[in-house]
């Protein structure tokens, strides 16, 4: 009996090993080794780089009392570009990068004074904001870097104190050309010149007051002509730089007036007093002839003088149509590129536009937008068209005319 059972256990072990081998040879499978990383960075999908578009538009915003308003949100911003308008996305305050571009020129117009635009550039650099980044220029023929960019308002002053100096001559469109230039390793969207300058191009050189008179009245002596302010507005706009302009064109109109008025004066006066004699009643040059003073070949003298000369009168008459026609030059600058133009007609004026300036500065706003019609499909030199507007009452807005599409590339 158990020599029976034995057996059947026997033989079912045989019968179940021998199905589970035929089973295992059926399936034909062999299990898959084990994945290695290599594999599984294989199979997992590669990540997709998404590139946002992006429009940075300086904008002032000023409330109903005319103050600066710090409550700016981007519903009360309305963007047209090309007459289509905007989805806005953010508004912020970003530092600006604010350079002092100064006319260190300036003979022939009988208002400039290097010791008042030193004040108006003191005043513009004392009232900004602590962590605004600044640097100073000059120019007459040349330009010269006086401060490279430094958010020390310490360094800045001293640059403006101690490293200003009396040039001769403007070339004012290569000095825009250059202020542009800087600003190639700032921050963009809020970028700024001061430029302090009447806007009239002049030699710098003797030459005689006929010479003069001429080259006066040619319009390339206006902000560079048609080829070289064409060219200075091309970089200020690739740059997105506002210009604020502080203009020595009023105040140097009203001063020859003061002076024809004077000369007139004295060519009425009675033979041998002191006003027909010519001689300036504050101050005698004793190696000058007594009808004339200091001042030159190339045109009028400077300072409270008077020089009764029919050429200098010549020659100022024909600087101040060239006045004239640098202040709408600079009017359309600053209206191009977002900026204010201020037309002071008094020293005490002037120099507290400096602070006037700063604070319209400090009013800016940086509002971005996708734009609608994408930046990639359309030329780098593709000039668009802005409108900002407010949505709410009391709100005044102002920004730049437009941008190149290379800008925001």
């Amino acid at each position: 009996m158990l020599l029976r059972r034995a057996n059947f256990i026997l033989i079912s072990a045989v019968f179940i090993c021998a199905l589970a081998g035929n089973l295992r040879a059926q399936s034909g499978r062999v299990p898959p080794p084990a994945p290695t990383p290599a594999d599984q960075r294989e199979g997992q999908q590669e990540p997709v780089t998404v590139f946002t578009e992006e429009v940075r538009v300086p904008v002032f915003a000023r409330d109903e009392y005319d103050r600066f308003d710090p409550t700016l949100a981007p519903l009360d911003v309305l963007v047209l570009e090309d007459n289509v308008p905007q989805q806005v996305r953010s508004v912020r305050r970003i530092p600006a990068s604010v350079l002092l571009l100064i006319a260190a020129g300036g003979e022939l117009n009988p208002a400039h004074s290097l010791k008042l635009s030193r004040a108006a550039a003191l005043n513009v650099i004392s009232s900004l904001r602590p962590d605004d980044q600044l640097a100073v220029m000059q120019f007459d023929n040349r330009t010269k870097l006086l401060q490279r960019w430094t958010t020390e308002k310490g360094e800045a002053e001293r640059a403006v104190r101690s490293k200003l100096h009396t040039g001769s001559g403007a070339n004012t469109a290569a000095a825009l050309q250059q202020a542009a230039s800087l600003f190639a390793d700032q921050p963009p969207g809020n970028r700024h010149i001061v430029f302090i300058t009447d806007g009239v191009d002049t030699p710098g050189r003797q030459m005689s007051a006929a010479e003069l008179v001429r080259i006066l009245s040619s319009d390339a002596m206006i902000l560079g002509g048609r080829n070289g302010s064409a060219e200075a507005m091309r970089r200020l706009q690739a740059t997105q730089v506002t210009v604020h302009v502080l203009s020595y064109t009023s105040f140097g109109r009203r001063e020859i007036k003061e002076r024809d008025k004077r000369s007139a004066q004295s060519t009425n006066a009675p033979p041998g007093s002191v006003r027909s004699s010519g001689v300036a009643t504050a101050g005698i040059d004793p190696t000058m002839p007594p009808t004339m003073n200091r001042g030159g070949a190339i045109g009028p003298p400077r300072g409270d003088g008077i020089t009764f000369d029919s050429d200098a009168k010549k020659v100022r008459k024909a600087y101040g149509k060239a006045m004239q026609r640098s202040e709408q030059q600079l009017k359309s600058l600053a209206a191009e590129t977002g900026g204010l133009l201020l037309l002071p007609t008094a020293s005490a004026d002037l120099i507290t536009a400096g602070g006037e300036i700063a604070q319209e500065i400090g009013t800016q706003y940086v509002v971005t937008y996708a734009p609608k019609r994408p930046l990639a499909n359309s030329p780098a030199t593709e000039y668009r068209r802005l409108t900002v507007l407010p949505r709410r009452s009391g709100l005044t807005l102002r920004s730049r005319r437009g941008y190149v599409t290379a800008a925001m590339k």
